[in-house]
């Protein structure tokens, strides 16, 4: 004979282990999102840690919560306790879940350990640019220019170059080339291009006290090659962070265009000579 007062009386454990689950689920995340949104304006403090340790407690309050509610159902109880005791949760998940779920948290609990990079940084991964917005037990998130999200798993990022742009020195040197005619001259391209680099509001010094003891220049342009139509320049130039730098290296292709159509410096195109031969034998017309 069932008996349906034990049935309902599992039933409503169940249920109130569930409404309990969520509820501390949602309390939680806002607590945990609230002192992350502290710790984030504080801008000395790395949020990186604490934002994956956010997702692991939220994880672990409903695991246990599933654990619970298996024990209420006699037939599972010893995979509760299990949950519960830790013995067999990894042999457990392994089954449920699939190794590329493993490789992605084991990954990104080295991602916070070893920290290649950290909430906020500017990356490149697979030909992919963005700002670091969240590493979770499974993925990291990035935002690109253009606001969109690039979701890359953890366990892909630990087997990939990563270039960090923000890692211990932002600064950032763009190379400004530039092909001048072979009439043109070559040192007064060179000064413009320096004076250029120089007077730009976001160019910053880089040189040590000894280098300005010895009387390095600000900015350093030099001839690098000769080319088949053109002499080719180059200057270095420094900002604080890549993204001044590119604002920075726009504008200085436009200010030194400007002053080489002034100065009457040629800036070379390509151009082709066109060779038409003919059949000596023919008649001409």
């Amino acid at each position: 004979m069932i008996d349906f007062s034990k049935d309902f009386r599992i039933v409503f454990f169940i249920a109130i282990i569930a409404i309990t689950t969520f509820i501390l689920g949602a309390v939680a995340d806002k607590a945990l999102r609230y002192l992350l949104y502290r710790k984030l304006n504080n801008k000395e403090y790395d949020a990186t840690g604490f934002k994956f340790l956010k997702h692991l407690i939220i994880t672990i309050i409903y695991i246990l919560g599933f654990a619970f509610a298996l024990i209420q159902i006699p037939e599972f109880k010893i995979i509760g306790h299990s949950f519960l005791a830790g013995a067999g949760v990894i042999s457990l998940v392994a089954g449920l879940a699939s190794q590329q779920a493993l490789s992605n948290i084991v990954s990104g609990i080295f991602l916070v350990i070893f920290k290649p990079f950290r909430i906020n940084d500017k990356i490149t991964i697979n030909d992919f640019v963005g700002t670091v917005e969240d590493i979770n037990l499974r993925q990291v998130v990035l935002k690109d220019a253009e606001n969109n999200r690039i979701i890359i798993p953890n366990s892909v990022i630990s087997n990939q170059i990563i270039v960090n742009t923000n890692m211990h020195d932002t600064k950032c040197c763009k190379i400004i080339e530039i092909g001048i005619g072979y009439e043109s001259d070559v040192e007064k391209a060179l000064e413009i291009m320096k004076e250029e680099v120089a007077k730009h509001p976001l160019f910053v010094d880089t040189r040590t006290s000894e280098s300005k003891k010895q009387k390095e220049p600000l900015v350093i342009a030099r001839v690098v090659a000769l080319a088949d139509s053109s002499v080719t320049l180059k200057a270095w130039a420094w900002a604080k962070n890549s993204t001044d730098g590119f604002v920075m290296y726009c504008d200085l292709l436009q200010s030194i265009k400007k002053r080489f159509d002034e100065t009457e410096i040629d800036i070379p195109y390509p151009q082709r000579v066109v060779t038409i031969k003919t059949d000596q034998n023919q008649p001409h017309p």
